[in-house]
């Protein structure tokens, strides 16, 4: 095992050690030493990341791709396990072990005196773990474990709270609907392997043009692209993944969870794993150019969607929530406009400022004593003042102001959607600049109700927080203020930093090289958006109310959040319970009663009929043999 090996077990292996001492040390490990020893394993998960940026990006720059085991399955099936260290890699090892670290931190505070509190940080850092697996796999099926096993954590993670309904509903919703994603990912490699022959990510990309032509019949008399199958297939997956229209209703319950675990879920682990996987795919996706179409469609209208239902939530944490949504939406349009590189800058970006925009409302949860109504909050800018900064850092970096760090990555989304020759690029275009508009309008609501004008609810005493959720914050502040200024020449420039990571075709390529500070339409849009909530919830604060008795219609559609969840339900589920009623009672009253039990009834009573027959008398015999010679001479004469 040379050292690049033993490295990259290490980084990935550290979290889960870490998660394996704080949850079953059982009363030997204290509440203390559970924390310590995940916070350690975690930060020495960074330090080994840092190693690889300094390795890849600093000397010789060779891309680690070995394998450390073969599973000979049957003789016929031999499949590999390995790492695969490349740009992409590590900069998804640098954002997972960062944020992960400042979480893990933050936590200590936040998860004080919660009986779960080593269950927490274990669950935690297993969480870490498999992101880490997820994102060095060199295979698909070393892929799929890592997918499989984030999705599993932050069942337990959203349901933490287990005591409670809404936690439990969350986590099974959640569940559930990245089961519908993961079969479709799960069909998709199926194909890749019947195809390809092999699941090695090697092997594939450089045999997918091979295959351009290829095609398969799913239906009679049809004829489909084998590559855009299998990409639409594993879309479905990422879909689920990163909450995409329709796989998308189950990321506002994930809020059921402790406020910790929503900044790690939507900053730097589970919503991120849908776009890696489009990204690291580009080889095959780059030759499926109608689910690129597919994929500007869903992003742009989740994009501007989810942005508008943020608008009228009151819960602090579903407003970051459904922003969450909204930023899910910009990268997916750029992985639709082959700008997969600014999709990963936008991700590295926004992981940096959602944590931050999560942990600062989760200490002014705490100040307002659990409190999460915007409309009960108020004035809090004297009070807490360091958060209040840092979330006006988030907000300002979300809605893509200038020189804050989404700006230089949001808006060379939108740039190269605008350049995209792709048909549905116009569509997606206009959804992602209103969007601007829409996130500006709803983040800046948010602020301007927690933390400007008066307190609207009496609370007689502040928690004040404390210095490591200071610390937290401010650790998150500095990189969403200068990361989009610092690193947006080597996302963004071509040649890059991902550039070894990614194919695009030339006939896709949208990518211009990075020109410095530039004012344009999609920013003058944003700060349109913060000068139309200052006029709403500043300057005249009843025009909220007014806007609401006049587009009542709009604003039941954007309250019912589209209706997605009614007609889950009316659908799926009391449709699915309907059904399962229909084939309980075919069981038990056709099946069982009829089939079954009528069958043993039936033979009891021919039983019955047969053995009166058997009367032992024998001019009842001589009886039956002359009536059976009538019917035989009978039957003979015909």
């Amino acid at each position: 095992m040379d050292h690049y090996q033993f490295i990259s077990l290490a980084l990935i292996l550290f979290p889960l050690g870490g998660a394996l001492i704080a949850g079953l040390g059982g009363q030997r490990v204290s509440a203390s030493t559970a924390h310590r020893v995940t916070i350690f394993a975690v930060a020495l998960s960074f330090l080994l990341s840092l190693y690889f940026a300094y390795e890849l990006f600093f000397l010789h720059g060779v891309i680690y791709d070995e394998n450390l085991y073969l599973w000979d399955f049957t003789g016929k099936f031999r499949f590999n396990i390995g790492f695969l260290i490349d740009p992409l890699t590590v900069v998804m090892f640098l954002i997972v072990t960062f944020i992960s670290f400042i979480v893990h931190i933050y936590s200590v505070t936040y998860m004080a005196g919660d009986p779960g509190y080593k269950r927490f940080f274990s669950y935690m850092s297993a969480f870490t773990f498999a992101m880490l697996m997820l994102v060095s796999a060199n295979n698909f099926l070393q892929l799929f474990f890592g997918w499989e096993a984030v999705g599993l954590v932050s069942y337990l993670l959203i349901g933490f709270w287990f005591k409670r309904e809404a936690a439990n509903r969350g986590s099974f919703k959640a569940f559930l609907v990245n089961r519908i994603g993961d079969f479709g990912f799960f069909l998709g490699i199926a194909l890749l392997f019947n195809y390809f022959g092999s699941l090695d990510y090697y092997h594939i990309f450089h045999t997918a043009a091979a295959l351009k032509e290829a095609h398969l019949t799913l239906f009679p008399h049809t004829s489909y692209s084998v590559i855009a199958v299998i990409c639409f297939l594993l879309f479905i997956g990422a879909m689920g993944k990163s909450a995409q229209i329709p796989l998308h209703v189950w990321l506002p319950e994930s809020m059921e969870g402790p406020t910790p675990i929503s900044a790690l879920i939507h900053a730097a682990t589970m919503v991120t794993a849908g776009v890696y996987l489009v990204a690291r795919l580009s080889p095959l996706y780059e030759y499926a150019p109608g689910v690129l179409n597919l994929i500007l469609i869903l992003g742009g209208t989740t994009a501007l969607s989810m942005g508008l239902v943020a608008i009228v939530q009151n819960d602090i944490k579903r407003i970051v929530a459904y922003s969450t949504l909204s930023q899910l939406g910009y990268m997916v349009v750029g992985l639709g406009a082959s700008a997969y590189a600014a999709s990963i800058f936008h991700l590295v970006t926004h992981a940096f400022f959602k944590a931050l925009l999560f942990l600062a409302a989760g200490s002014v949860i705490l100040t307002m004593h659990h409190e999460q109504d915007i409309r009960k909050m108020g004035g809090l800018a004297k009070i807490m003042p360091i958060t209040m900064i840092c979330f006006l850092i988030g907000a300002l970096a979300l809605a893509a102001i200038p020189p804050f760090s989404g700006f230089y990555s949001k808006d060379v989304i939108i740039d190269a959607v605008h350049e995209s020759t792709l048909p549905a690029a116009t569509y997606a275009y206009y959804c992602v600049l209103f969007g601007a508009f829409v996130t500006s309008f709803y983040i800046f609501r948010a602020f301007f109700l927690v933390f400007q004008g008066r307190a609207r609810a009496p609370h007689p005493r502040y928690q004040q927080t404390t210095s490591i959720v200071r610390f937290s914050l401010i650790a998150l502040a500095i990189p969403s203020t200068i990361a989009g200024f610092l690193f947006a020449p080597a996302f963004l420039n071509v040649p890059g930093l991902l550039t070894k990571s990614f194919t695009v075709l030339s006939l896709n390529n949208t990518m211009v090289n990075e020109k410095g500070l530039l004012i344009n339409t999609a920013t003058l849009f944003s700060i349109l958006g913060i000068g139309l909530a200052w006029l709403c919830y500043r300057k005249f604060p009843t025009i909220p109310a007014w806007a609401k008795n006049h587009f009542t219609v709009l604003y039941r559609v954007l309250v019912n959040k589209y209706g997605f969840d009614s007609f889950n339900q009316l659908v799926f589920e009391k449709g699915g319970r309907r059904l399962a009623q229909l084939f309980f009672n075919v069981d038990m009253n056709v099946l069982d009663e009829k089939l079954i039990d009528g069958s043993g009834r039936r033979i009891s009573w021919l039983s019955q009929l047969l053995r009166h027959l058997q009367s032992g008398y024998i001019y009842h015999y001589a009886l039956m043999m002359v009536f059976g010679i009538i019917v035989f001479l009978l039957a003979y004469s015909l």
